[in-house]
């Protein structure tokens, strides 16, 4: 990179929160520096402070931040650390601009996409009407939505989770920012769509001479876009350097483990005579979206489950993979009836669901518990830990707090969170420790059965190789089923026995992993597999 001054220097960034049970230190001292036109990747664990130190950046911290004193951001040669709100506001969205990890949450679901991504447009500039709706479908079309036009007229919970995430990038670059901050933008993607939107932000910064900030757990992504890069670990830089020098010749212990972490294994062998748990037969979810005006109105019908059947075995873990849009949890939200369907058979251990009122699946409700995809939407946020984790075994008749308390705290360690995360509120965690949250409200239940909605996908490669290890013990201690959704093969490829392969709502292929993944018999396969895999070479 050519030797200017940075866009942005940071220097003894310290951040701490005030929370229930005191002082809780998240960021130490942080310093770096990027300049136009260069990518700098900050990585590192759930809870090491990449985030936060973004935050602190643009002014957008939690009202209980404490922000050390002699913190300093210095941008474009203004001190940003002593400027007001006002001013602040300004630069927000127009100079800087910043993609969250957590789409649905920073969407308002009151509000169709059109006007979402226009508002940010409108705040900065002057643009008609006309012109605003057709600068709006362009970035849309830019980020590769699909039928931008439609989607303009659409609501955040009528998208797929990858879909969103494209919303949010499109708001992003809506003012062609001079430096774009991006809190895991590819998180919610598949990996074909990953691939293609890395692209385009590289080409856009290209273009625009724009400098990028990527916070990332994905070290293969990393390695392929970033310039420089920079490791944090709780609240300090403990690496930093050129990427190609530190992947090639890391000098601390935690980066190596870091780099030498990567979903593995298989899964446990599958019992051959083992029952059938769940099964769901020819199951079909149409949705009618509606369009046009007052006086011309239309309707249009979406098949986002086409006649899919799938079968769950006692201890098994079935994959289902595909693009987003591609029905994989709509399907499985209608298995375990917390979705809609227009017909089709639910069978749970030999019980015919698919007519239950809610009152008669209230019994199955333990018995088949969910983890969703985005954590912090799931989870109440004005409840503390221990209120979220013991308000289910409350509803199904858990009436020892004694008991309750053990099962809490059985879940908390099976998901390495300390105890002491019972008295915070979820906004106190980070993107992985709230998805873990998560998983531990689930398995408080003690279930028979676990729909897991891209569990991993918050997670950096050391705890997404101890989830994938925990789900594991889980299932073998426990007996436990998983449907697993998931756009990450190699986690796929560790955890499932069997995965079916979704595409436009319908089934395009399945069977055993190791076949499907190894020899993939449809071209949509083999892209996938490709996409995959091929990124780390």
């Amino acid at each position: 990179m050519p030797m200017t001054d940075p866009l942005l220097s940071i220097s003894n960034v310290a951040v701490s929160f005030r929370t229930a049970v005191g002082t809780t230190q998240a960021v130490n001292d942080v310093s770096y520096a990027v300049n136009r036109g260069e990518t700098l990747a900050v990585v590192g664990e759930s809870g090491s402070g990449k985030s936060v130190t973004a935050r602190a950046i643009m002014g957008m911290l939690a009202p209980n931040a404490i922000v050390g004193p002699d913190t300093k951001v210095m941008f474009d040669g203004d001190d940003l650390s002593t400027w007001s709100e006002p001013e602040l506001q300004r630069i927000r969205g127009n100079r800087i601009s910043m993609i969250f990890q957590e789409p649905l949450t920073s969407l308002n679901p009151v509000y169709k996409i059109g006007d979402q991504v226009g508002e940010i447009i409108r705040t900065h500039r002057d643009i008609s009407k006309k012109d605003l709706k057709t600068e709006v479908i362009r970035l849309l079309t830019e980020v590769q939505l699909p039928d931008p036009t439609s989607r303009y007229d659409q609501y955040p919970h009528e998208m797929s989770g990858g879909q969103r995430q494209r919303v949010m990038i499109a708001m992003a670059l809506a003012n062609n920012p001079d430096l774009l901050i991006a809190d895991e933008p590819t998180t919610a993607l598949d990996v074909t769509v990953q691939a293609e939107i890395l692209s385009l932000l590289k080409d856009l910064q290209k273009r625009h001479n724009m400098a990028v900030i990527l916070i990332t757990h994905d070290l293969t992504v990393v390695s392929k876009v970033s310039d420089t890069v920079v490791v944090m670990r709780r609240g300090d830089v403990v690496e930093r350097g050129r990427t190609a020098e530190v992947f090639a010749n890391p000098q601390h212990p935690y980066t190596q483990h870091l780099i030498a972490s990567e979903p593995s294994g298989l899964p446990d062998p599958l019992q051959e005579d083992a029952p059938a748990i769940l099964e769901g037969r020819d199951l079909c979810v149409t949705f009618k979206f509606k369009s046009g005006g007052f006086f011309n109105p239309k309707t249009k019908d979406l098949n986002a489950v086409d006649h899919v059947s799938a079968l769950v075995r006692q201890g098994e873990t079935l994959g289902i993979v595909g693009e987003s849009g591609s029905g994989k949890t709509t399907f499985a939200m209608a298995m375990i009836r917390l979705g809609v369907f227009q017909s089709g058979e639910i069978t749970f251990q030999g019980d015919r669901i698919e007519s239950l009122s809610r009152a008669q699946l209230r019994p199955y409700r333990t018995r088949l518990q969910v983890v969703f995809q985005d954590p912090f939407s799931s989870l109440n946020p004005r409840m503390i830990i221990r209120q979220i984790l013991e308000e289910g075994l409350i509803v199904n008749g858990c009436t020892s707090a004694q008991k309750r308390d053990q099962l809490v705290r059985q879940a908390l360690d099976d998901v390495q969170m300390p105890h002491s995360a019972l008295d915070r509120f979820p906004h106190e965690f980070s993107g992985g420790q709230r998805q873990r949250l998560a998983i531990a409200r689930a398995i408080a239940l003690e279930p028979e059965f676990m729909l897991l909605d891209e569990p991993t996908s918050a997670l950096d490669l050391s705890i997404q190789a101890q989830i994938i290890e925990l789900l594991r013990d889980l299932r073998r201690k426990r007996g436990l089923s998983y449907m697993f959704i998931s756009h990450d093969l190699k986690v796929v490829q560790a955890l499932c026995h069997n995965v079916i392969v979704m595409q436009h709502g319908k089934v395009v292929e399945s069977g055993p992993t190791d076949q499907v993944l190894v020899t993939p018999q449809t071209a949509y396969t083999k892209r996938l597999v490709d996409a995959a895999f091929s990124i780390i070479a």
